[in-house]
């Protein structure tokens, strides 16, 4: 058998290779729209892609289902109920897709979106029962879906229980394996490990110690973490006509008129020396992805700002990832804009003398765990509207709990003509410590 699972780390998103060895055939699930990993792993596997499956229409990725089927004439299965603008073979509960030895059975598992379904992996030479299952968004490690991007949250949340419930009617010993693991916006509790078992979810998944209906919707609604703004965006895309083949992104003298700047260069090189109204947002930092789409106008071009080529490859990947695809080129090196910082063990010292607006750009539920002494909570995803209605009379400094966020956050509230500056060094997990000891 063929199993290959392959992760992006940046947006916390997996997909599979799963086929049968002796007929060099696989499946692919879940593809990314940078099928180039997945093709490589396939032929170092010896496995000749011969389907693509979706488990569901995805919110917060999108899709490489379009070029697969564009550029390989793959043929698409997802279930029914995604409703579908592609040409697509609809899957219902209990359809088998088989490739030599090796069956994929669909589990329906509405919840986290109504199409949603499970594949139960079957290899034929072992025995005539699942050994592996691939849960797409509806079970985690450690964590189950978020039931709210599709429907009402309580809505989502019945149907999820339901169809946990039918995943734990499968023995101890089948192996689990997600869509997602920690750094997804998909589920709040999530283990970064890439799999499980039923057995070891039944035993110690939080969200699987309900019994009754109502428990687990109360629980599973109460949703902390903000939808991605561009999350109908890319469902319309991951569901309508194929997405095909990049165009190419160009070297350019200079950004183009209209363009907003994405400066995707270390945060140290942001502040010696950056281009006017350009927003900082590192590339080589978790969540990059997640961070840009989130502070970003889908609805203007980008142009981005990188130390060399290679930079700006990866940070163009991470872009397409969630759906920019409208990107002007990029530009290499600084600008004569520089922002100051404040170094961790400065800030004390300023907030005791009430010499600077702390801003803690966490979400509140973060916040309200603990936070820097007197700050304001401003989650960095609304930084830009609400810039405005921020006091003028001190500089305000930006706080998270690690220093990303705060860099973002202070590029956004420069760029609109705020005195801001990041804490560098620290943020308010050190804080905390060092206040609780």
């Amino acid at each position: 058998m063929i199993f290959s699972q392959l992760v992006d780390d940046d947006l916390g998103c997996a997909s599979y290779l799963v086929g049968c060895e002796e007929a060099g055939e696989v499946v692919a699930v879940d593809p990314p729209y940078g099928i180039e990993p997945l093709l490589a792993e396939a032929a170092r596997r010896g496995g000749r892609i011969v389907r693509v499956v979706e488990t569901h229409t995805h919110a917060d990725h999108l899709s490489g289902h379009g070029r697969l089927a564009l550029e390989h004439g793959l043929p698409v299965s997802i279930h029914a109920a995604a409703e579908a603008e592609y040409p697509h073979d609809p899957m219902a509960d209990g359809d088998e897709i088989r490739v030599g030895n090796v069956s994929l059975r669909c589990i329906h598992t509405p919840g986290h979106r109504p199409e949603h379904s499970c594949l139960a992996v079957i290899d034929h030479t072992r025995a005539e029962e699942p050994w592996l299952l691939l849960t797409g968004d509806s079970l985690f490690v450690g964590d189950t879906a978020r039931p709210d991007l599709a429907v009402g949250a309580e809505e989502g949340a019945e149907g999820l229980f339901t169809s946990l419930h039918r995943l734990l009617e499968l023995p101890d010993g089948v192996e689990v394996y997600p869509g997602h693991v920690a750094g997804s916006l998909c589920g709040k509790g999530m283990s970064s490990k890439a799999s499980t078992t039923i057995g070891f979810e039944r035993r110690f998944n939080p969200m699987l110690r309900f019994d009754a209906v109502d428990e687990f919707v109360a629980e599973s609604a109460s949703i902390g973490a903000p939808k991605p703004p561009n999350l109908g965006r890319i469902v319309a895309l991951n569901r309508g006509p194929w997405v095909g083949t990049p165009s190419a992104v160009p070297e350019l003298p200079a950004p183009p008129d209209g363009a907003q700047l994405l400066d995707v260069r270390p945060l140290e090189s942001f502040l010696a020396g950056h281009r006017h109204a350009a927003v900082s947002v590192p590339v080589a930092t978790k969540g990059y992805a997640t961070k840009a789409g989130f502070v970003l106008d889908p609805e203007r071009p980008v142009c981005v700002l990188a130390s060399s080529a290679e930079e700006a490859e990866r940070a163009v990947r991470g872009l397409r990832s969630v759906a920019f695809l409208d990107i002007a080129g990029f530009v290499l090196g600084g600008g004569e804009e520089t922002m100051g910082s404040v170094p961790f063990d400065e800030l004390e010292a300023l907030v005791a003398d009430e010499a600077v607006l702390v801003l803690d750009v966490r979400e509140p539920e973060d916040w309200e765990a603990g936070t820097v002494n007197g700050s304001r909570n401003l989650p960095y995803r609304l930084v830009r509207e609400e810039a405005a209605n921020l006091p003028r009379d001190r500089p305000i400094v930006t706080v998270c709990e690690s220093g990303p966020r705060a860099g973002v956050a202070a590029s956004i509230l420069q760029a609109e003509g705020v005195d801001a500056r990041p804490v560098v060094g620290g943020g308010t997990a050190d804080w905390l410590a060092r206040t609780r000891a």
